[in-house]
């Protein structure tokens, strides 16, 4: 499978993680927008010391 890094997107979710404001991701339908959360924000994360159990993921398509 081939895997687009999106490091323009992700880079800019790093260097502003801690200015306390909201981040909104925006995009049209399957353009990598829940990839670029749950896999590589996330990844960052956890590369960077955060324990998985203070990572919490909702996806607001689910209803559930």
């Amino acid at each position: 499978m081939n895997v687009i890094q999106r490091d323009l997107y992700l880079n800019q979710l790093i260097d502003r993680k801690h200015n306390s404001l909201i981040k909104i991701v925006s995009g049209i339908r399957r353009c990598g927008k829940s990839y670029l959360l749950f896999k590589l924000f996330k990844q960052h994360l956890l590369d960077n010391g955060v324990m998985e159990d203070h990572i919490l993921e909702k996806a607001l398509d689910d209803y559930g």
